[in-house]
């Protein structure tokens, strides 16, 4: 299995947070949640298999992933974590929660993507094998404002371009990651959904302008039904960057559960 790049963020005592980002992310996504609004707390970032400067090495799927995330933890936590995931990183996280409730204190999942419409993604694993790079620099941004990055503040957007896009080839660019990988990884987004296991205390967050939404009224029954009181569920008025747009609410979110 390989060993995962890691970020960390914040004193090396204080109460520990795995952060876990989406499809096409990175851990240096977390920068400003961490430093800016969790200064308190220790949060360790790993890049995904496939992406950032993590390798890209196979397999690429959900249980590869868990078990590379469990290995952070067993090398980096000193006991239960809360575990803070957006996307395809709320969906790990639940994995995670699920084969080791032991080593989880708490979930806090931002807009997790689980049981998503397979056609749908057909289409974007298509799209992304078929168009993996831009032209320029301000296409690439472009794609970002025009879609889930929209009410993400100017300056992320620009520290996100400038660490994350990398040269390709023809004199084009591309954002730092293993096109395989993700291609590999939208499909786990098909997924049945899954659960943690019911001692886990976990957060819900709905990202109220995606349309049609990732958390889906089933995932939120599914929860309801095996979590009871151990269930939160929390909307916010942002699009599908939920810990860039609206992060003094996360931090919030994330200190009751530390």
């Amino acid at each position: 299995m390989p060993e995962l790049n890691l970020h960390t963020f914040g004193p090396s005592d204080g109460p520990q947070i795995l952060a876990v980002h989406g499809v096409t992310g990175h851990g240096a996504r977390w920068w400003d949640l961490a430093e800016n609004h969790l200064p308190e707390a220790r949060i360790l970032a790993p890049d995904l298999i496939g992406h950032g400067h993590s390798p890209a090495t196979p397999p690429w799927d959900i249980d590869a992933q868990v078990t590379a995330l469990k290995a952070v933890l067993d090398a980096h936590a000193r006991g239960p974590v809360v575990v803070l995931g957006h996307s395809y990183g709320g969906a790990l996280a639940v994995h995670l929660a699920q084969r080791f409730p032991d080593a989880v204190r708490a979930l806090v999942l931002l807009d997790p993507a689980i049981a998503l419409p397979p056609d749908e993604l057909l289409e974007v694993a298509e799209a992304t094998a078929k168009s993996p790079d831009y032209t320029d620099a301000d296409e690439a941004r472009s794609e970002k404002i025009h879609g889930a990055w929209a009410d993400v503040p100017t300056e992320l957007l620009d520290r996100e371009v400038a660490d994350h896009l990398v040269p390709a080839d023809g004199g084009k660019v591309a954002w730092r990651m293993s096109i395989p990988a993700i291609v590999a990884t939208w499909g786990e987004l098909a997924r049945p959904i899954v659960v943690p296991a019911e001692s886990v205390p976990t957060i819900v967050v709905r990202a109220m302008r995606v349309e049609p939404p990732y958390v889906t009224n089933e995932f939120l029954a599914a929860l309801r039904e095996k979590l009871g009181e151990n269930l939160r569920t929390v909307e916010l008025d942002c699009d599908h960057m939920v810990g860039q747009a609206k992060p003094v609410e996360v931090a919030e979110l994330v200190r009751s559960v530390l």
